[in-house]
């Protein structure tokens, strides 16, 4: 009798175990590791034209370090307010890393705003490239918890008082999401580009900012039916998205795309502008 215990005992255990290790590996990733996965797909990859070659040297940017709370240190690049102000404008870089055409694009919406101040963060821990193979890797490379701890830094190199939107495209636009998330009350404003959208409702629940979303309807990765579901959430969350849709495809307004959807990404960039000018007075 007792052996026939102990066998349903081991039989009980081991089920419970398979079980518990089914589910781990069979859990759904995380939105971010969701889009990251996508480097394995060579049309994606594909589908991001190499840049055009450009040096742009900012009269008023300049390169910066701040502490992250993994005990590390992280790269940006900031543009400060021309008269001191809590506005800011955290940036996340899209495919090809922190290069010259998101340094000029954060310029471009500094001068166009005013009264702010813009960071743009660097996820890729200083590598940048124009391949878009190896940008492939340096995207699929990001764990959560490094990109996590750089955002959570520049949040706390801002301090308590800023008034803090967010602004990302591609790879960055899902970050952009998940920075306004973390940054808790202190979020005013997020603009995402045809970034993986977070899919846990509960989560965007914590949300205490609108979305300004920008997607593209031939985009055949975060396309229609991602984007249905997105403000489906939203809306279920209590949410607010302004959504906009372009008959465009993924990276329509990337600022390092030499073929760019030129309509699409000024009707974007416009909207971008007015969005954040009502949040960040």
């Amino acid at each position: 009798m007792k052996k026939l215990i102990l066998f349903a005992f081991i039989i009980c255990s081991s089920a419970i175990a398979f079980g518990q290790s089914n589910m781990a590996c069979c859990s759904k990733p995380s939105a971010t590791k969701q889009f990251a996965m996508l480097a394995n797909d060579k049309r994606f990859v594909m589908s991001h034209p190499a840049p055009k070659t450009m040096h742009f040297q900012s009269s008023i940017g300049k390169a910066i370090t701040y502490n992250t709370p993994d005990g590390k240190t992280a790269n940006a690049y900031e543009f400060k307010a021309k008269t001191p102000t809590n506005n800011y404008i955290l940036v996340v870089h899209e495919f090809f890393g922190l290069n010259d055409f998101v340094k000029k694009e954060s310029e471009d919406i500094y001068n166009d705003l005013g009264n702010v101040n813009i960071i743009d963060l660097d996820l890729y821990d200083g590598k940048v490239t124009a391949d878009r193979t190896e940008a492939a890797k340096l995207m699929q490379a990001v764990k959560d918890d490094r990109a996590i701890a750089i955002i959570k830094g520049a949040i706390a190199y801002v301090g308590p008082k800023a008034h803090i939107a967010t602004l990302g495209w591609c790879f960055g636009g899902g970050w952009s999401l998940q920075a306004s998330l973390l940054a808790g009350n202190q979020s005013v404003a997020c603009v995402m580009f045809y970034g993986m959208p977070e899919q846990d409702v509960n989560k965007l629940k914590t949300l205490h900012t609108d979305v300004l979303g920008n997607f593209g309807n031939q985009d055949a990765w975060i396309n229609p039916k991602v984007v249905a579901k997105f403000a489906a959430d939203m809306k279920a969350a209590g949410k607010k998205l302004y959504l906009h849709q372009y008959d465009a495809g993924h990276g329509f307004a990337n600022p390092s795309s030499p073929t760019a959807n030129s309509a699409a990404a000024a009707d974007a960039y416009k909207n971008t502008i007015a969005f954040y000018k009502v949040r960040l007075k």
